[in-house]
This record gives C-alpha cells, sequence and structure tokens, in this order.
C-alpha cells in the first residue's frame, strides 16, 4: 500500500481485510466506535421517525396498535440487524451494501445484485434526506405558529412557498457542513447523540407529569378505534397494518455504521457493535417516546381539529401544546421541547446526508453513475466527496418542489425512502442466505448454522415492509390522496432496469479493485 495513506506498521486488522478485498485505503480512518455508534443512532433517530407519522398512524387504529406496533417491528427489526452485523463484520468497506451484495452473489449475479442493491440504496437515502428536510420544515413550521400566537390567536401558519424554502434551506445547510472536514461531522454526531439521549429522557419524564391528566393504561395499551370518517377505512386489519407504519419507517438506518467502516478504527468488530447498540437503543427510547405522547393525550378527537391551536396538522405539537397550556397557561414549554424534536431532524439530516454520499462515492468508483469521474473526486485537502454530496443535495431539492402543488408529499417520500433504504437490505441479506457456506469468509461476528433462519426471517421481512409502503394510506382515492410512491418508484427503477438490460449488463462489473493484492501496487 501507498506510504502516503496509512502505512502496514499502522495497519489494523480492518484495513488489512480492505486490502484483501481489493480495495486501498483512502478515506481518513479516524473514527473511533463511539462515534460510529453516534453517526449510526443520529441516522435512526429518535423523534425524526415517529414523530411526523404518529399522528396518522394514531388515526388509523387508536393508541394500542400503535404502542404495540413498535414492539412488534422492533422485534423483526434485530433479524435483520444481526444479519446485517455478520455481513458486516466480513467487509468492512464504504461501499457495504452494495459491496457485499456484489461478494456474496458470486461471479454470475455479482453485477446485477449490486447494481440493483447500490441504486435501492442511492434512492433511499436521497429521499431519507428529504423526509427529513421535511418534517424538519413541518417542526419549524409548529414552532413559528406558537411563537406568534397559536392558529386560534392569528398566529403565522408558514404558506407552502415559505415551508419549500425551509426545505430547501435545511438541505443546502447539511450539503455545505457535509464539504468540512470528517472531524467535524464526527464533532456534530457526538452533539447528537446527547441531544437526542438527554432530550429524549426530558421529554419522556416531564411531558406525562407536566399533562394534567393522563390516560389511562388499559386506554394506551388496549384501545382500538377506526377514524373511517377521516380515513375512510373500515377494515380493522388493513387499519392496524397501516398503524405500523411509523414503526417500520422509524426503524431503521442502523446501516450507518456500515458506510463509515473504511473510516472506522477495528471496524470488523466496532461495525457490528455500532448497528447492533443503535437498534437496541432506538428500540427502548422509541417506544419509552410512543408512551410518553400517548398517555399525555388530552382529548383525542381536538388532536385532529383544524380549528385548534397547530391548526390540526401536527398531532405531537398539539399533545405538547395541551400539556404545558393546561399547566402553565402559556406555550413556552412546547416551544422548547419542540425545538428538541426540530435539533433531532436536523442532526438526522445531516448524517443521512452524510451516509447518502459515501453511498454516491463508492458507486462512483466503480463507474456505476453517469459522469462517475465527478461525483468520485474527493477534496484534495479535506478527503471528503464533496461533488457527492452536492449532487444528492440537489436531487433532494428537485423531490421538494412538488410541495408547492401537492398534498402527498411526506406519504410519497416516506415511501419512497423506506422501500429503497429497505429494499437495498434484503439483496445482500438474500444472497448470504442462499451461497455456499463453504464461500464465505467470517468476520469476528458470526451466525454459524444460526445464519440462514435468521436471514430467511429478516429477508421476508423487508419484503413485507416494502409491500405495506405501497398500499393507499387514505380512501376515497383521488388526486389529493393518491400515494403516488408506486408511479414514481415504478419509473425509476424501471428506467435503472432498462438502462441494465440495455446498457450497463456490458460494462459495469460490481465493486471494481485499485490494489492489486498480488504485489501490493495501487
Amino acid at each position: 500500500m501507498g506510504s502516503e495513506f496509512t502505512g502496514d506498521t499502522t495497519m489494523d486488522a480492518a484495513e488489512k481485510r480492505l486490502n484483501e478485498l481489493g480495495y486501498k485505503q483512502e478515506l481518513r480512518r479516524e473514527m473511533t466506535m463511539f462515534k460510529t455508534l453516534a453517526i449510526s443512532f443520529s441516522t435512526m433517530t429518535l423523534f425524526t421517525g415517529i414523530t411526523p407519522l404518529y399522528g396518522s398512524s394514531l388515526q388509523y387504529a387508536g393508541p394500542a396498535s400503535l404502542v404495540w406496533g413498535w414492539v412488534v417491528v422492533s422485534f423483526f427489526t434485530w433479524f435483520v440487524g444481526i444479519a446485517m452485523a455478520e455481513i458486516c463484520s466480513s467487509f468492512p468497506t464504504t461501499g457495504s451494501l452494495y459491496f457485499w451484495a456484489a461478494h456474496l452473489a458470486g461471479p454470475k449475479w455479482g453485477p446485477f445484485s449490486s447494481w440493483c442493491c447500490a441504486w435501492l440504496e442511492t434512492i433511499g437515502l436521497i429521499a431519507g434526506i428529504g423526509t427529513q428536510a421535511y418534517a424538519g420544515s413541518q417542526t419549524l413550521q409548529s414552532i413559528i405558529l406558537l411563537s406568534t400566537g397559536t392558529h386560534k390567536g392569528g398566529g403565522y401558519f408558514a404558506p407552502k412557498w415559505l415551508f419549500l424554502c425551509m426545505y430547501i434551506g435545511l438541505t443546502v445547510i447539511w450539503a455545505a457542513l457535509n464539504t468540512f472536514a470528517l472531524e467535524v461531522i464526527a464533532l456534530i454526531d457526538m452533539i447528537s447523540i446527547w441531544w437526542q439521549l438527554i432530550g429524549g429522557i426530558v421529554i419522556v419524564i416531564m411531558l406525562p407529569l407536566v399533562s394534567l391528566t393522563t390516560q389511562s393504561a388499559s386506554y394506551v395499551f388496549t384501545h382500538l378505534e377506526l377514524a373511517p370518517e377521516s380515513t375512510g377505512i373500515t377494515s380493522k386489519p388493513y387499519a392496524v397494518i397501516l398503524a405500523f407504519l411509523v414503526s417500520q419507517y422509524s426503524l431503521f438506518g442502523y446501516d450507518a455504521a456500515a458506510h463509515l467502516t473504511e473510516e472506522t478504527k477495528g471496524a470488523d468488530k466496532n461495525g457490528p457493535i455500532a448497528i447492533l447498540g443503535s437498534i437496541g437503543m432506538i428500540s427502548v427510547f422509541g417506544w419509552a417516546y410512543i408512551l410518553a405522547l400517548t398517555f399525555s393525550i388530552q382529548n383525542f378527537s381536538y388532536l385532529y381539529d383544524t380549528n385548534n391551536e397547530t391548526a390540526g396538522v401536527f398531532v405531537p405539537a398539539q399533545i405538547l401544546y395541551d400539556a404545558f397550556h393546561g399547566r402553565y397557561h402559556n406555550s413556552i414549554g412546547a416551544i422548547i421541547l419542540l425545538f428538541i424534536i426540530w435539533g433531532s431532524f436536523f442532526f438526522g439530516g445531516l448524517s443521512i446526508t452524510t451516509s447518502a454520499a459515501r453511498v454516491v462515492y463508492a458507486l462512483s468508483r466503480d463507474n456505476g453513475v453517469p459522469f462517475s469521474s465527478l461525483w468520485r473526486k474527493l477534496h484534495p485537502k479535506r478527503k471528503v466527496p464533496s461533488n457527492a454530496v452536492w449532487l444528492c443535495a440537489g436531487i433532494c431539492i428537485l423531490l421538494g418542489l412538488p410541495i408547492l402543488k401537492v398534498n402527498v408529499v411526506f406519504t410519497a417520500i416516506t415511501s419512497i425512502c423506506t422501500i429503497g433504504w429497505v429494499g437495498g437490505y434484503a439483496v445482500p441479506i438474500f444472497a448470504r442466505m442462499v451461497m455456499p457456506e463453504k464461500n464465505f469468509k467470517p468476520g469476528p461476528f458470526y451466525l454459524g448454522k444460526a445464519g440462514r433462519p435468521i436471514c430467511l426471517i429478516a429477508f421476508l421481512w423487508i419484503c413485507y415492509t416494502c409491500s405495506v409502503f405501497l398500499l393507499p394510506t387514505l380512501y376515497p382515492i383521488t388526486w389529493d390522496t393518491f400515494n403516488y410512491a408506486p408511479v414514481a418508484l415504478g419509473v425509476v427503477l424501471g428506467l435503472i432496469m432498462l438502462w441494465w438490460v440495455v446498457d450497463a449488463r456490458k460494462w459495469f462489473k460490481g465493486p471494481v479493485r485499485n490494489i492489486d493484492t498480488q504485489n501490493g501496487k495501487v
């Protein structure tokens, strides 16, 4: 290996494995396990999945389906996380899922597997930036409304054009921060993990204490209630399936640790620890947050009243307002807690931008993106893929433009994000499940005979998750309520598959080695 990167005297096991896989060390290997865990946890984020979808999921079938849905989804998420941790331990590269898919599928199917995986993951991550920007703007909209006198008191409710400006502003700020040195992002993510831990504890403890009244345990854990007049859904099983969406949207993103393994010390051990650690933390804290919100509901039907203080658009904001205004007759406490939640969106968007840029960089390094030479360029001084960062930001902004005309933008972006992101997990997991065991070179984290059953459960769960995000979420289906994610995904994935059949299959071979392992030349 070239001495300008990391000399053999300091090479750790993960870097040695990286060389065996055919890649030289280009990115700085500076991340500790705790920093990697921080970025992984920050990408999953305590508030950002639950908060924007809490209101709609609660309305579908009442509190019980929402509360127990988190437990069910957490259980199956562990299977996916454990399967991915084993693979991560064997393949400590920035390309992560895409690289795994290529090597696990073998020489015949490897190029096609890595092509599908890379594009699914890229679509999911770039849409993921959009979900954070949208939900962050929604929270900011509620903060402005409550700060200027509430909807009832003549407060300022940001119109669509200003909402779009907030969306674009957040995206640009994240891209700008990601063009600085890696240490800056790592430092911000260190702040993020403490922000979410301390902020989460404060909200979970304070909210039920401040509320003048709390719901009974029987209401929270056993009450099912459909709202056909609002959702148009009269089938209880269908309503419960849709109520689970908030949990399925919240419980992914733990692969962020895998995107940073090439920059992590001891990645073959610390990568799997960060993946499983972030799932464990978010499972516990997420459920506590859902319980705190649900126990603190003052008046269920009033949450959705368009004439209430938050204009009926953001249920968690109304729950916070009811709690603090009921006890202290002002909304200052609610605004402060909303700011903590907004901070979580900010940190989450920053982390997802980091992950998205790394995936685009890895795919460009293997010539899998148009104009790859441009997107794979690292900043000469900062050693970060700054061109890839701004490409992701630009596409994310385009995704948000329909905000001006369409009411279901968030539903569509959320569905695209989840199907792309989680669908990307399915490819390497399926390849690992069907490959001959003798061909798999395990890392320190190895499942042995338990590997195949765990991979099967994980794969089936991912297929189910992707399917439900294509379902209509409101009836009757009109232009205002139509979930256009199936159409958008169908067009994009269709074009990508067409490109493969017509042209890409002739030259795309998957991950391209940039080191000759026989003689060590780069």
